[in-house]
């Protein structure tokens, strides 16, 4: 299975061009240019004997030969100078074997906001387009920031289940206006029918990772009694059990996930134990591990040889000049945080490594 776990910007580029791709090697008798595929004409039929007619072939949309699985994870509110895989100090191992693999983008435009971001990414417009100019808590009734999806946008989850593929979403959606966000509906901008088979996950900005409040689909999921419930985890187990159904059942069909966790934005929900893998790591305080970062951005290639630190804002005090009680409360938050992204990157990387660890046993047996 392809997997890509990218930036924002980057992501929408890398499921595109894979579909296009897959798409580019479909035979030309197949018209893809107007979706629903238009199915072949009706047969009339003037035998009066049915065993005498021959039964036309059956009509099934199927995804083009060799059209790859596609998953985009999406990671919210985390800065470029975060993960090791750009010379950040936070340890995300996961996206570090992907990136070895693959591509590290240093120089994309993004729109630096929730809703904007995912409306742009799954649908390849600009976010105005898709009337998104704000998070869907903020929009006005004025063109291009209503918050409202038009009808007349594609999105890519549906061109793609229009073209055979499986589509699911799970985790954070943010794309549907904060009125429509109900049971009531309606659900035009709800996630099944913006052209997801499937999903699981909370309908706004954030929720309580410890207590989400979740729909499966358009209805709401109880929680299970489970003092160690964290949704992380949960969101990870239903993808992970959604894949596996649909390559049992058909195994030739290709996936597209859409994986979007409620991290890194607030509330910052994360187990005590990673927490305290990161007690003092953040001590030397942010003015330090700035250059500790820029520094290591330089040595890996991810930024050009001179390249200086941007200032700070005005708001963002010399670390030297803040107090012992402010220094204790901002290297707490740092080591919360750093925890979320970490724990982020173990859950889908657990199954990976199970799935590696299973083909070592295999091979040595």
């Amino acid at each position: 299975m392809t997997r890509s776990f990218l930036g924002r910007a980057a992501s929408c580029c890398v499921a595109g061009m894979l579909a296009l791709q897959a798409f580019a090697a479909e035979p030309a008798q197949l018209d893809r240019t107007i979706l629903p595929l238009q199915e072949p004409a009706r047969p009339l039929y003037k035998e009066i004997d049915a065993r005498n007619v021959t039964v036309p072939p059956r009509f099934e949309v199927k995804a083009p030969d060799g059209a790859p699985n596609v998953v985009i994870v999406l990671i919210d509110d985390l800065g470029f100078g975060v993960p090791t895989a750009f010379g950040g100090p936070v340890s995300m191992p996961t996206l570090d074997a992907l990136a070895q693999q693959g591509l590290r983008y240093n120089n994309f435009h993004t729109t630096a906001l929730c809703s904007p971001t995912r409306a742009a990414l799954k649908s390849g417009r600009n976010h105005h387009t898709v009337n998104m100019a704000f998070i869907t808590e903020m929009a006005t009734g004025l063109p291009g920031a209503t918050g409202q999806v038009p009808n007349a946008t594609a999105p890519l989850a549906e061109t793609l289940r229009l073209n055979g593929y499986a589509t699911a979403a799970f985790g954070k959606w943010h794309e549907t206006a904060a009125w429509e966000a109900s049971v009531a509906g309606p659900f035009d901008r709800w996630p099944t029918r913006q052209g997801f088979d499937k999903f699981y996950g909370f309908i706004g900005g954030e929720t309580n990772q410890w207590a989400p409040f979740l729909y499966d689909g358009v209805a709401p999921v109880e929680l299970p009694h489970d003092p160690d419930y964290h949704f992380m985890s949960d969101m990870t187990d239903k993808a992970v059990a959604w894949i596996k159904f649909q390559k049992a059942l058909t195994p030739h069909k290709p996936s597209f996930i859409y994986f979007a966790p409620g991290a890194t934005h607030a509330p910052h929900h994360v187990p005590k134990e990673w927490i305290a893998r990161w007690q003092g790591k953040f001590d030397q305080g942010w003015d330090k591990m700035r250059e500790e970062t820029l520094a290591r951005q330089i040595k890996m290639g991810m930024v050009p040889p001179g390249t200086k630190l941007a200032p700070k804002p005005p708001a963002i005090r010399d670390w030297d000049a803040l107090s012992a009680d402010e220094k204790r409360l901002f290297t707490r938050q740092a080591e919360v945080f750093a925890a979320f992204a970490e724990y982020t990157d173990h859950e889908p990387g657990r199954r990976a490594s199970r799935r590696r660890t299973r083909s070592a046993r295999s091979s040595v047996t």
